[in-house]
């Protein structure tokens, strides 16, 4: 990301944006064509947000999330959801020990720093149940007994569009825990031809296998601090407010935005500004971030539905009529 500013940042980022930059290099590698959604992962990370990355099968999702997941070093885990997974196949359950004639809780794979749930649409409501207290609250009850999860915790879910069969669309409250939700679209012409080209000499396999650890617990806790240190101004809180306002007061929209989005969306500019070298925020970082923190936490009309509106044309037209702060 090219920084064209040019002034004395009062916050020192050159560990963030240097940071920044060498998990760009070490995911694009392995994954051509989404610099934007790769951008938009590390942001995330770098303010502990989940994100929900959709797109068609075969479009590298899994791969992205992989990768990130490689350029930290902690512990990671993957979770593949399925109609009969159970909440305690996510969570873990209590077991019996006959030497002590007690039950010990035996924790489940969501008992770790960055977890990949994939295909997380495929599993019913039950299980879909089971990560609301953990994403929030960043901790797991099982029979009154409350456990901690470890810092950093990231959940990166992937889904399929919930038009395809044996989908289950996500109930509003768990939308409202993803910081952003990612679209992933197919790569362009040439984007396609390298991917063939990297797959006939085996080198996408032996890129993903190459890919270095940038970032341990302690250096991204680090980075998160700082990130807090980014100033914004009085009017900046009001333009976000006023956007997500908006989407509660808009005909186009039946459901708006709760105060979680707008948390999301200032949390996610200031990571932003800090990539870019700045001390402050802008409106055009907030205008840059409100796309992903917005278009699963709206629900259209269905009569703009049925005109083929997307919530993406939604959320645009709510920030051409909201006015910009000087």
């Amino acid at each position: 990301m090219e920084n064209d500013n040019i002034f004395e940042s009062r916050v020192d980022l050159s560990v963030v944006q240097e940071t920044f930059e060498a998990i760009q290099k070490e995911i694009g590698s392995a994954v051509l064509g989404q610099q934007k959604i790769v951008e938009q992962l590390t942001i995330a990370l770098f303010c502990e947000g989940h994100v929900l990355i959709e797109g068609m099968p075969g479009v590298a999702k899994t791969l992205t999330a992989k990768c990130l997941s490689k350029t930290v070093d902690a512990k990671f885990s993957r979770i593949q959801f399925t109609p009969d997974l159970m909440p305690s196949d996510v969570i873990g359950t209590m077991i019996y020990n006959p030497k002590s004639t007690e039950f010990d809780f035996k924790s489940g794979p969501i008992f770790s720093n960055v977890v990949l749930i994939d295909e997380i649409n495929r599993a019913p409501a039950k299980t879909q149940s089971s990560l609301f207290e953990c994403m929030e609250e960043r901790q797991i009850t099982v029979d009154g007994t409350r456990y901690e999860l470890e810092s950093p915790f990231i959940v990166i879910g992937t889904q399929n569009p919930v038009e395809h069969e044996g989908t289950y669309r996500l109930p509003e409250a768990q939308l409202d825990r993803f910081m952003f939700k990612l679209i992933v679209d197919y790569p362009n012409l040439d984007d396609e031809q390298k991917i063939l080209e990297l797959h006939m000499t085996g080198g996408i396999h032996l890129n993903l296998k190459n890919i270095n650890k940038i970032i341990d617990a302690k250096k991204l806790k680090a980075i998160q601090e700082t990130v807090k240190q980014i100033n914004v101004k009085r009017e900046i809180l009001h333009y976000i407010a006023s956007l997500i306002h908006e989407t509660r007061n808009n005909p186009n929209i039946y459901l708006g935005a709760s105060p979680r989005a707008g948390i999301s969306l200032l949390h996610s500019a200031k990571t932003y500004a800090a990539v870019q070298g700045r001390d402050f925020v802008t409106p055009d970082d907030v205008k840059d971030m409100v796309i992903p923190v917005l278009n699963h936490r709206i629900m259209l009309t269905p009569e703009k539905e049925m005109q083929g509106m997307t919530a993406h044309t939604a959320i645009q037209l709510i920030v051409d009529k909201v006015e910009v702060p000087n």
